[in-house]
C-alpha cells in the first residue's frame, strides 16, 4: 500500500487538508506573529521573505498541510510529512506550528493523533525532527509518548542546518497511549 501524504484529515478539533500555492496569503497572515517562532529553526520565518522560502518547500513537499478550526473554518497552522523511508518503514512529522490563541487548547494534540494514525496505517514508526532551542515542541511531543532518539543536523529547505533532536514513537508504544485515552478527542 502506497503512503497517501496528503489525505484530508479532521476531528472535532482540526482539519488538515493538502496545502495549495493559493493558500499562501491566508498561511502568511496566520504565520506573522514573531512568537510562533521565536523557538523554531529559523525565528525570522515571520518575515515574508523567509516565509516564503519556508511555503515554497512545503509545497514543493507535496506532503504538506493547511490546518484550520473544524468549529471555525479558521487557518490556525500547517504541518507536513517528511523523511519517509519506505525500507526502514517510517516518516516524519514536522514543520509544525499554530497560532498562539490555539498553544495549550488541545490543537496540536488533536493533529498530531490525526496525522500519527494515518501514518500507521503504512509505516511502523513516526519520528518528530524538533529544533533542539525549542522547549515547547520538545515538551509537547514527550507528552504523547515519543521518546528522545537522537541529534541530527538539518539543512531546511532554502536554509542553513540547525541542530534537531530526533523524537520517535513506535506503532505498538502508540497504540497503548491511544488506548489509554490520553486524548479527550
Amino acid at each position: 500500500m502506497n503512503f497517501d501524504f496528503q489525505p484530508l484529515l479532521t476531528s472535532d478539533v482540526v482539519t488538515a487538508r493538502p496545502l495549495q500555492a493559493k493558500d499562501f496569503e491566508q498561511l502568511y497572515t496566520a504565520a506573522s506573529d514573531p512568537l510562533i517562532w521565536e523557538q523554531h529553526p529559523n525565528r525570522f520565518r515571520y518575515k515574508r521573505e523567509a516565509f516564503e522560502t519556508f511555503f515554497q518547500g512545503a509545497i514543493e513537499s507535496a506532503s504538506a498541510f493547511l490546518v484550520t478550526d473544524t468549529q471555525t473554518g479558521e487557518v490556525i497552522g500547517s504541518s507536513r510529512y517528511s523523511n519517509y523511508d519506505e525500507a526502514a518503514r517510517k516518516v516524519a512529522i514536522g514543520y509544525t506550528f499554530f497560532i498562539r490563541k490555539c498553544w495549550g487548547k488541545g490543537y496540536n494534540p488533536a493533529l498530531k493523533k490525526l496525522m500519527i494514525d494515518h501514518a500507521f496505517q503504512f509505516v511502523d514508526a513516526v519520528d518528530f525532527y524538533i529544533g533542539a532551542v525549542n522547549k515547547r515542541s520538545q515538551i509537547s511531543i514527550q507528552r504523547i509518548g515519543a521518546i528522545k532518539t537522537g541529534e541530527e543536523e538539518t539543512a531546511y529547505y532554502g536554509e542553513a542546518p540547525k541542530l534537531d533532536f530526533i523524537f520517535s514513537i513506535e506503532k505498538d508504544e502508540w497504540q497503548k497511549k491511544r488506548n489509554k485515552k490520553l486524548f479527550p478527542f
